[in-house]
């Protein structure tokens, strides 16, 4: 038998590395006899050895393992570190047991307590099983058999907060309840772990059924109901153990976000809450819940209940409670459901005298009005609001009581302001000129400037005569259609004549008339169609909108957007809220000039019916073409009050002639009674002066 191949220990030892051999040890020490060769047990051979170029800094396949392993090692030890030391609070949140929400007069007086948290515990048994199946059904329908949490769940949550998402979508019912009851809403890393931790704990400590009765009874259903016993009241009028499966899978939409699914609060909510109602539906049957013939009976949306108003919203207060309202949730950070919990302290810009002198002119006034007896009464609804020089919005009538019509006439937006409107299209051709040649500039408009007043004037573009869409000639059309012969611009603002507001709002520019309007504050989607109609008021801003454009004449041009929120603290701490900041809409020598108009109207011209409310007043009657509505707008030092009247039926708000109404002449001009509720409101509270204006002296 040959000797075994002798080993080769020492010499050189090659390596293959990219298909080329390559000595390793090349002029390595000898050993002395008796020497132990020192090896380190761990060597990084990084830059590398032997590589050239990028090939030396790019980390072999070995050392990136190294790396992730020693990271894993890491992160599993703190995740480890996280988990023993997160415990599952002693107390739930505090929400079961907040305050009222709030709100007080300018003045510091209290005006109303609303909004207290409205729920009621009810046991799993109370809640009919296929209720539970439709919310398992639509937020986690492994509820029973998960951990508490989904790893599929938590994986999107995690990519989603990666991308800059949502970290909401893992989230099992076990994790809602966590952070329903021990945690706050915040969205972030920390706050999603803690909910993780929390849940697992949690599920082991609790039952499944005691899991989703905490669940349902802490959820959030808008309308300022927390459980799900308060929601079936609030959208059905039922105790929850009466809801049937298509009742039960609505209110489990709501789960996703009341804001967005409550169908009485737009078109697109209800077209929302229908799509994801039929959705939980077929999921209900895609889990076994419900059966393919029990689901063929539910084809028709179950329209929830309008709805009902809180006690304690009587008379105006309702009104100013939901300009308040949506005032703080449209210029602050608090969403619905936090503003739900309460605790809020909202101080308002409405001043309580005034509130009631308002209230009582228009009482005053339409004593008379018999819609059970006169047909030419029925459908009158009546809106005012009065706003101050900094956009303060210091009282408004939104109608008779809140309970009994919570539509708020003050704040439509569906009623043409007819020729109120003139004095902007007064301010636009002072402003900015006039343009009456083709390719010509443009003229500077004076008080004294002339235009022809007769009525049936046709109405000329730099092109030519307008010619509309009937295919006739458009003419002007002034009231009575009386002939006024030449009149100066001041003298038709003062006297009310329609057709030079007309010409002159093609003269300046239909557009550059907008613009004007909507630097004032008309809302664009309140603006009327460009045409030659738009010159005498075929837009519709709402009064507390008109009132507040006619502020900037008595503010030398300056204008402030409308606000009925001073401020708004919660436990006495102060929350932020967006206030508007006044802007120059106007010039002051064009304001000054609007501003002796109007107060000319009052003293010798078309408003002189309100001379009597005081001295120094400004003001304008408004009528429309089709006699749908009167108006009259004016102002002293203090306060801007804009009142308007009109008939229709809310149900479809179409508006109705006024002709007749409170048995009057059918040659009653429309802007009659909101003059002589105008007129009675000023003698009343027009020198009151406000707390505000008090504390700046």
């Amino acid at each position: 038998m040959p000797p075994p191949p002798r080993l080769r220990l020492r010499g050189s030892v090659h390596e293959r590395l990219g298909g080329r051999t390559v000595r390793a040890q090349q002029g390595a020490e000898k050993e002395k006899p008796g020497q132990r060769r020192w090896r380190p047990l761990l060597r990084i051979d990084y830059p590398r050895r032997g590589r050239r170029g990028v090939r030396r800094w790019l980390p072999s396949w070995r050392q990136l393992l190294l790396v992730a392993a020693a990271g894993a090692a890491v992160l599993t030890g703190w995740l480890a570190w996280f988990f023993v030391n997160t415990e599952v609070p002693e107390d739930m949140n505090s929400f079961a047991t907040q305050q009222n929400n709030v709100y007080y007069w300018a003045d510091g007086t209290e005006m109303a307590r609303i909004g207290e948290v409205n729920r009621q515990d009810v046991p799993l048994d109370r809640v009919p099983e296929p209720v539970q199946w439709a919310v398992l059904a639509a937020e986690n329908e492994t509820f029973y058999s998960d951990p508490g949490i989904s790893f599929t769940g938590i994986g999107r949550a995690v990519y989603q907060m990666g991308s800059g998402g949502d970290t909401q979508g893992g989230s099992t019912i076990t994790q809602q309840y966590v952070k329903n009851s021990y945690l706050n809403q915040r969205q972030d890393m920390s706050r999603k772990l803690s909910e993780i931790v929390i849940a697992i704990k949690l599920d082991h400590r609790m039952s499944k059924r005691d899991i989703l009765t905490g669940y349902l009874n802490t959820s959030w259903f808008g309308r300022g109901s927390y459980g799900i016993e308060r929601a079936a009241a609030a959208y059905y009028g039922k105790d929850v153990s009466q809801l049937d499966p298509s009742e039960g899978a609505f209110l489990a939409a709501l789960l996703k976000g009341a804001g967005q699914f409550d169908p009485a609060l737009s078109a697109d909510n209800h077209r929302r809450a229908e799509d994801r109602w039929s959705w939980i539906l077929d999921r209900m049957v895609e889990v076994g819940k419900l059966s393919a013939a029990e689901r063929a009976k539910y084809t028709v949306f179950p329209e929830p209940r309008p709805q009902p108003k809180a006690a304690g919203l009587s008379g105006q207060v309702g009104y100013l409670v939901d300009m308040a309202r949506n005032y703080v949730e449209g210029h602050s950070d608090i969403t619905a459901a936090q503003f739900d919990l309460g605790g809020h302290q909202i101080h308002t810009t409405f001043e309580k005298p005034r509130v009631d002198a308002l209230a009582a002119a228009v009482q005053d006034a339409t004593k008379g009005i018999d819609p059970a007896n006169r047909d030419a009464d029925r459908f009158l609804r009546v809106g005012a609001a009065s706003v101050a020089p900094d956009g303060r919005i210091v009282a408004l009538y939104g109608g008779p009581d809140y309970l009994k019509q919570g539509f708020n006439n003050a704040n439509t937006s569906s009623v043409p302001i007819g020729s109120a409107f003139t004095p902007l299209v007064y301010a636009a051709g002072l402003s900015q000129g006039v343009q009456r040649q083709r390719d010509g500039g443009r003229t500077p408009v004076l008080p004294t400037t002339t235009y022809n007043g007769n009525n049936g004037v046709n109405v000329m573009t730099p092109e030519g005569p307008y010619w509309g869409r009937d295919g006739k000639i458009v003419k002007t059309a002034n009231d009575g259609r009386r002939d006024w012969g030449t009149v100066t611009l001041r003298s038709a603002v003062e006297q009310s004549v329609n057709g030079p507001m007309m010409q002159l709002g093609m003269d300046v520019g239909l557009d550059r008339v907008q613009k004007t309007a909507a630097d004032l504050g008309l809302l664009p989607a309140s603006i009327g169609e460009l045409v030659p109609a738009f010159g005498v008021g075929n837009s519709t801003p709402s009064a507390i909108r008109t009132a507040d454009a006619y502020a900037a004449f008595a503010a030398g041009g300056s204008h402030t957007d409308p606000y009925s929120v001073l401020g708004i603290t919660r436990n006495r701490a102060p929350l932020a809220l967006r206030l508007p900041t006044a802007v120059q809409a106007l010039t002051p020598a064009a304001a000054g000039e609007v501003d002796a108009a109007l107060k000319d109207a009052v003293r010798t011209g078309s408003a002189t019916p309100a001379a009597g409310a005081g001295p120094d007043l400004a003001g304008k009657p408004g009528t429309t073409a089709d006699r749908t509505a009167g108006w009259f707008v004016g102002y002293n030092g203090q306060v801007s009050t804009a009142v308007t009247v009109f008939r229709a039926d809310l149900k479809d708000m179409k508006l109705l002639s006024l002709e007749g109404v409170g048995g009057a002449a059918p040659d009653t001009p429309d802007s009659e009674l909101p003059t002589r509720i105008w007129t009675s409101y000023m003698r009343t509270a027009g020198g009151q002066e406000s707390r505000a204006d008090a504390s700046r002296r």
